[in-house]
C-alpha cells in the first residue's frame, strides 16, 4: 500500500479505492484508510494525496491535508468544514 501511495505524483490525488486497486487489494479502500491513519508521523508516505472517491477530504485531517495539497498546487475548495478537490476523469474511482 505504501508503494501505491508513493507512486501518486506530486500535485495529483487518488481515491482510497484507486490505491487499493493499484496495491493489488481491490475492494479494500477502508483498509487503505486504516493503514494510512496508522502511519508514524515521521513516515514519508504522502498520505495527503489520498482522498475519498467523491473528492472530499477526511474530516479528521482535512485542514492539514488541504494545506499540503495546496502547497503542491492542488485546488482545494472549502465550504464550512467540508473540503473538496475537483477530480478529473483519471482521478475518479
Amino acid at each position: 500500500m505504501r508503494r501505491a501511495v508513493r507512486a501518486i505524483p506530486r500535485g495529483q490525488v487518488r481515491s482510497y479505492a484507486q490505491v487499493a486497486l493499484y496495491a493489488g487489494r481491490p475492494g479494500a479502500a477502508r483498509g487503505v484508510g486504516m493503514e494510512l491513519s496508522d502511519l508514524p508521523t515521521h513516515d514519508e508516505v504522502p498520505w495527503w494525496r489520498v482522498i475519498r472517491s467523491g473528492g472530499t477530504l477526511a474530516p479528521a485531517v482535512a485542514h492539514e491535508q488541504a494545506r499540503r495539497l495546496r502547497a503542491e498546487g492542488v485546488t482545494v475548495h472549502q465550504r464550512g468544514n467540508l473540503f473538496r478537490v475537483e477530480l478529473d476523469d483519471g482521478e475518479r474511482g
